[in-house]
This record gives C-alpha cells, structure tokens and sequence, in this order.
C-alpha cells in the first residue's frame, strides 16, 4: 500500500517506520523547505512493544522519503493524518482538495464534532483511529517514543465500511493490537478529558515523568478526570457504553493511584512515552479547551480551575 504520513511528527514517524518495515511505500509529506533541513534520515531511538512486553530497543538512522507538494492525482492509498488537535483545522483545509482516491485516517485528539471536523473531507473516505504509542524529539533532533502494542480504531456508528476494514488489515498485519469502537466520537471526547486531568497534575510538576512515583499527584489526576466525566455527559456520550476506558478513573483510587503511578516510572514503554515527551503547549491546549467547554456549558470542574494558572494562555508564574 503507498502511505502519505501527513507531517513528521512523533506519531507519524513512529507509525511510518512500523508501516515501512511492514513493507508498505511510506512517505512523508512537510512544509515546503522543510525536506532539505530534516536531511535523508531521521534519527530512532525507539522502544518496540509490539511482540515483546518490555519492548525491544531499535537505534537507527532511518532512511526516509519526503515530499513538499501534493497533487489530487496522486496514487496514494492511505493519509496518515496525526497533527495537535489545534492544527487539526489548518490540516483539514489544506489536504481537502488534495485527497484524491485516498482513505484518510484521523489519528489523533480531538475535542471539536468529529463529523464538523471533516466536513470538508470527501464523504465516505474518512477512517477514525488513535495511537498507541508517544514520546518526542531530542535536541539531537533524535525521536525518542515508544511504540505500543495497542491502537484504537472506530466508526461513529455502525459497522467499519471497506475502506475502513482494510485500515484495519494494514495495522493488523504490521503486528498492531486492533481496539474497536463504534462511538468513536465518544472515546475521542473521554480520551481527551483524561488527558486534561492527568495535565492537572503534569503541569504542576513540570513534567510528565514527575508523576512517576507520586501515587497522591496520579490521586488528584483522578479525582480530577472524575469531576470531568459530567461534561462529556453534558455533551450527549453514554458513559455506559466506555466502561472498560473508564475502569482506571472509577475503580477505588486507593487502587488505581499507586498502579498507575508504578507503571509510569517502572513499565519501560509506559515511562520511554512519559520521560521523551517534549511539546509543553499540548497540556496546556487541552486544559485550556477542556475549561472552556466546562464553563460554556455550566460544568463544575473544581479541580480543573483550581489548575488554571499553569495553563492559562499567559502562563502566571
């Protein structure tokens, strides 16, 4: 299958390595003048997961293929499309008129309508999915991440279509876990308040890595996605339909806390994404957007507020 990864970021890096190495033509679509400063390879130092529990390290300079235009006549078969979710609008507005025959995959947050979010997508050839997998580039502009097992793949209802099914296949094949849902839409708007929470307490540390360790901060990042569980309700998601995604956060915290805290600092792919991430807008973002969907509804979000001068858009220090 010929794969355009839209960007070289760490998703699409770590994803087009995989897919590559599943024999799949990958490549990567920048910025106009990007090619020539990235260079012919990109440097890994990534934690495979997929058939091994603790990963298997891989460190190489990767020989990869970019591309700086894209014509609608192309022969691409699969756009990976995994960008923050406040560029996920730019994205969609440039790669419009330039799909083609392509499937387009979505594969990263969002917090907007899902079907608003692609409106100017061609009808029928858009794919819905979420990584496994995380971590960030190095000043040695070496992308550090792991690569999970798992990935998260749905429809917004009803059953895969055939474009879908042979996204499905391309992941399977390439030694991927497949997690299906069909409320996609509400995975999206749960997966997303998790990460707010959890960003309650990432900010306050100044890391994602200092939860390792501190059962009471993973407490409070709890707690705080539990106050955060109304408004997704408040924005039409059946809870009742995601109760394996939200057993983390519903289980006793007694429980949940001192687990998730051992496995950010001791489970090797859990700490490699938590020690290399390095986008420190991202938290903020999803905070900032998560707070005011809050208030615009009339949710209370104690917690949540209570963090806001981490995150606010002039950062109070």
């Amino acid at each position: 299958m010929r794969i355009l990864m839209f960007g070289r970021g760490v998703i699409a890096t770590a994803y087009g390595w995989a897919l590559e190495r599943a024999g799949h033509d990958v490549e990567f679509y920048v910025r106009p003048g990007r090619a020539a400063a990235y260079g012919d390879t990109i440097g890994l130092d990534l934690l495979d997961a997929r058939r091994r529990l603790r990963g298997r390290r891989v460190t190489e300079q990767w020989p990869v293929r970019y591309r700086e235009t894209l014509e609608p006549g192309h022969d691409f078969d699969l756009i990976v499309v995994s960008v923050q979710h406040y560029h996920f609008a730019e994205a969609v507005a440039w790669l419009a008129p330039r799909v083609g025959n392509a499937t387009v995959l979505v594969f990263n947050n969002l917090w907007v309508e899902p079907h608003e979010a692609v409106a100017a997508l061609p009808a029928g050839q858009v794919a819905w999915g979420f990584p496994g997998a995380g971590g960030g580039f190095g000043d040695d502009g070496v992308l550090h991440a792991a690569l999970l097992p798992m990935l998260f793949l749905g429809t917004l209802g009803g059953p895969p279509t055939e474009r879908e099914r042979a996204v499905r296949a391309v992941f399977r094949e390439a030694g991927f876990r497949v997690q299906e849902s069909d409320d996609f839409r509400g995975w999206l708007m749960i997966h997303f308040i998790q990460n707010a929470g959890l960003h309650t307490q990432t900010l306050r540390q100044d890391s994602f890595a200092a939860l390792a360790g501190q059962p009471r901060a993973v407490r409070e990042a709890i707690l705080a996605t539990r106050e955060l569980l109304p408004l997704v309700r408040a924005r039409g998601v059946d809870l009742r339909r995601h109760r394996g995604s939200l057993l983390p956060f519903t289980l006793p915290v007694w429980l949940t806390a001192p687990l998730m805290s051992w496995a950010f600092g001791h489970f090797p792919p859990v700490r490699t994404v938590m020690e290399a991430h390095a986008n420190p807008e991202e938290p903020r973002a999803v905070c900032r957007d998560t707070l005011a969907e809050a208030r615009r509804l009339g949710v209370p979000v104690p917690r949540l507020e209570a963090a806001e001068p981490h995150f606010a858009a002039e950062v109070i220090e």
